[in-house]
Parts: structure tokens; C-alpha cells; sequence
């Protein structure tokens, strides 16, 4: 069984044919999902969704969204989290962090975001789910400052010593469809030579999709998509699987253990109790 441990299946890219992406995903082997929030005002349709899907979700404010967002979303997301503290298909926050790849976004605010709801999750013992882009020192130093119990380094594109500090710090790192284009040779690296115990797979759904998947922008512009879905993890698999040197099971083995490992309270919708 495949976990895709990073997926917005709440996106509006897939409001029109939602049910039959989920169901293309069970029958590819993808048996759970963990879907992160991105603003406050997503949070009840995304628990509605998970709890009509069985699948897992985390409830955070994204980088990318904290200029839309007030002060009030962090005390509202801290009454979520509060709200659904008994719930087992809450296992995280996020996704949070910095984004320092998009130019004209607000660093400052971004950063009083992050370490407020770094703040948070500490104070919910939960892990967290974080967005990196070009920003994983900046991450790394709040997570100095705030330390909170690992979590999963989504999309990761770093150095092999940021990894290393990541993965000091509890935290695996999420590999998906940047990883299987030839020409990501760090990310391929990463994937190659990190401990085993450090990797977990993604589709970040819809976006980022695998080369399989890619369009060009003359392609986009005439109208041909390249939305990526959770039915696409086991191909993903594959190429970590080549990259490893590993066969499928034990790379869906691999990966889904430390996905549960990065965030314990799935172990409760695998027991059946969700």
C-alpha cells in the first residue's frame, strides 16, 4: 500500500471529477492520503473531505497565502486545532513555512506566519508539514528557536547537509514528481543517498507533475492540461525504486513506514479507529 504523504485534493482542479480521483487512487495502490490546508477558510471543507474520504489532513496557513490572511486566521487556526484535537484524521500542521522563490512576497510577514504557527503545533504536540522553496536555512533557524516534534520537509530541494539537519531534527523529506526528470540531478542525488529512513513519496496533486505528465506552455496555451493526481504515486515510487535499488513492495514499505513515523496519529486510522 502507497501513502501520498502530500496531496491538495481540495484544490478546485479536481471539483469536477473528485470522486473518481479518489477512486483511481485506491485502485492504483494509494491507500492513504494526507491533505494539507493552505488558508483558514479551506479548513471545515477539508475535514469534511477527510471525513468522507478517510483520508488525513493538516490545518495551517501556506506561505503563499499569508498576505490574504489577518492576524485573527492564527487564533482561528488555533481554535481549529483545538476544536479537533480528538479528531485522528488531524495529524498535522501545515502546510506552513517560507517560500523565498515567488518575487514581491512579504519575508517578514511570511516569517511571523512560520514561527506562529510553529508556536502552535509545538503547543498541540503535533508535527508539521512545512513548504520549502529556496528557504530551507531560513526554516531550519525557526526551527532552532521553536522546537517542535519533526514533521515532513515537503517537495524537499536543498543541500545534502540542509537534508542532514532536517532529518536531525525528526523530519523526513517528501520526493514526487520533480525527482523523476532527468534533469533534477540534486533532487535525484538526494533521493539516492539520504538514509532510507528519510524518505517519503508525494504527488503534491495537482501540482507538480511527473515528467509523464509535463506540458509545455505552447501545449498548456492550446488547452492540453498537466494536473497531476494521487494515482500517480506508484509510478513515482518507481523511479525512487530505480534510483534505490529497490523493489516496489519495499519501496512502498520504506516510505509508507516513514510516513507514519513523521506523523504518529495515522497509526489510528491504520488500527481502524479513524
Amino acid at each position: 500500500m502507497w501513502i501520498d504523504s502530500h496531496c491538495h485534493l481540495d484544490a478546485p482542479e479536481f471539483d469536477v471529477d473528485r470522486d473518481a480521483v479518489v477512486a483511481a487512487a485506491r485502485a492504483a495502490g494509494v491507500g492513504q492520503i494526507v491533505m494539507p490546508a493552505v488558508e483558514v477558510a479551506h479548513f471545515l471543507a477539508l475535514q469534511r473531505l477527510a471525513r468522507a474520504t478517510g483520508f488525513a489532513y493538516a490545518l495551517g496557513i501556506h506561505p503563499l497565502y499569508v498576505d490574504r490572511a489577518d492576524d485573527d486566521d492564527l487564533d482561528r487556526l488555533r481554535d481549529a486545532l483545538a476544536a479537533a484535537r480528538d479528531d485522528p484524521r488531524l495529524v498535522a500542521v501545515g502546510e506552513i513555512g517560507l517560500d523565498h522563490a515567488v518575487p514581491g512576497l512579504d519575508r517578514d510577514r511570511q516569517e511571523h506566519f512560520y514561527r506562529a504557527q510553529l508556536k502552535l503545533a509545538r503547543d498541540a504536540a503535533l508535527p508539521v508539514i512545512l513548504h520549502v522553496r529556496r528557504s530551507a536555512d531560513a526554516l531550519l533557524a525557526g526551527l532552532r528557536r521553536i522546537a517542535v516534534s519533526g514533521g515532513i520537509a515537503h517537495a524537499f530541494n536543498g543541500s545534502v547537509v540542509q537534508a542532514g539537519q532536517f532529518v536531525d531534527r525528526g523530519f523526513r523529506l517528501g520526493f514526487g514528481g520533480a525527482m523523476t526528470f532527468d534533469r533534477a540531478l540534486q533532487i535525484r542525488v538526494l533521493a539516492s543517498g539520504l538514509p532510507a529512513g528519510a524518505l517519503v513519496l508525494e504527488t503534491d496533486a495537482p501540482d507538480i507533475p511527473p515528467h509523464w505528465l509535463y506540458r509545455t506552455a505552447a501545449e498548456r496555451a492550446a488547452g492540453q492540461i498537466s494536473r497531476n493526481a494521487p494515482a500517480e504515486l506508484p509510478r513515482i515510487g518507481a523511479v525512487l525504486a530505480t534510483l534505490r535499488g529497490w523493489t516496489l513492495d519495499q519501496t512502498a514499505r520504506i516510505t509508507g513506514a516513514n510516513v507514519r513515523a513523521a506523523l504518529p496519529r495515522l497509526e489510528a486510522l491504520f488500527a481502524g479507529r479513524g
